[in-house]
């Protein structure tokens, strides 16, 4: 007899954690038991998942005494440091969306369109990368197969949404005058090329993340790439322009088609009628949208891309629960 399989949702009542039920009611997945976890001051708030009251449960040492098969964690990296192991003792697959352990070498960084094989190998915990890397990489990978990248460039467009509630009020507020609480200057009719802290090599930590992540991702420590992270004030949806030189050269047609095919990938390429992928048409989906595909003519064999997604779905969210469904599927 198949077992029951048990749930937990660390960080219910956050903005990311709240798409994260959303996603769970659209996929039904074959679950049996949810709880749902947040800080002492979301306790017995009420959440109604698939037409049923849960009652939102103070995370604490021990959350996991009742044995859950998995959990997706919501609530930032403290938290992730403390609970994660607590709860893989108990038995219980981490699925990880903060940045805790995603260079940990023992620990996949999994983009199930990507490198879910990888995910396989886990040992109780799984990360979810950042992001702006999820829906590079996305469209990058086939790329990567079928032409080899030598380079990349990365300057990206990044939503308030990326900051959670508190970057999203900011915005919201600088609309109204009201100065900013979560970023250090006004984000209303502005554009801060600020995102995360400055590291001592004057990249931001966000650049760095995306630098990282990208080359584990993509199996290749040594892959040269550069970037710029921007803070822009849209609601929701990251933006990137991606410039990419590869080792082997291509038919501009032939990497479009082999884009159009590609998993997670939909291509809206059509400048004569000005059709490219922008925030307001991509918002709420949990594909990731490639435009503006164009040669480079500056080098021997590169490209242009510009690339959209959902930040807070497939960014983090629907990434997460896609890695769930593939372990489940797997399991069964």
């Amino acid at each position: 007899m198949e077992k029951n399989l048990k749930f937990a949702l660390v960080g219910a009542t956050g903005l990311v954690g709240k798409t994260v039920i959303k996603i769970l009611e659209e996929q039904n997945l074959p679950i049996n038991d949810y709880a749902f976890f947040a800080s002492s001051k979301s306790k017995d708030k009420i959440i109604n998942f698939m037409n049923k009251d849960y009652k939102v449960k103070e995370l604490t040492e021990n959350s996991f005494d009742d044995n859950f098969d998995y959990s997706i964690f919501c609530a930032g990296n403290n938290i992730s440091q403390k609970f994660s192991p607590i709860a893989t003792k108990h038995g219980t697959i981490v699925i990880d969306n903060s940045s805790a352990f995603r260079m940990n070498d023992d620990v996949p960084l999994i983009v199930p369109e990507v490198n879910i094989s990888t995910a396989y190998n886990h040992k109780g915990i799984i990360a979810n990368p950042n992001c702006s890397t999820i829906q590079a990489v996305v469209a990058l990978k086939p790329l990567d197969i079928k032409y080899k990248i030598k380079r990349l460039v990365y300057s990206t467009y990044q939503a308030v949404s990326g900051a959670g509630r508190y970057g999203i009020e900011d915005l919201e507020n600088g609309i109204k005058g009201i100065s900013p609480k979560k970023f250090p200057y006004p984000i209303f009719n502005n554009c801060l090329p600020h995102i995360d802290t400055f590291l001592d090599n004057n990249y931001t930590k966000e650049e760095m993340k995306l630098i990282n992540e990208t080359r584990k991702i993509l199996d290749n420590p040594d892959l040269e790439i550069t970037a710029t992270a921007v803070r822009v004030p849209v609601f929701n949806c990251h933006c990137e322009s991606i410039n990419v030189e590869f080792y082997d050269n291509f038919v501009l047609n032939d990497l479009i088609d082999l884009l159009k095919n590609s998993p997670g990938v939909v291509v809206m390429d059509d400048t004569s009628n000005n059709i490219y992928p922008i925030p307001t048409k991509i918002s709420g989906n949990d594909k990731v949208y490639v435009g503006r595909i164009r040669r480079d003519f500056s080098i021997k064999s590169g490209i242009n891309l510009w690339v959209v997604a959902d930040n807070i779905r497939k960014g983090a969210a629907t990434n997460a629960v896609q890695i769930l469904k593939e372990l489940i599927m797997r399991r069964k």
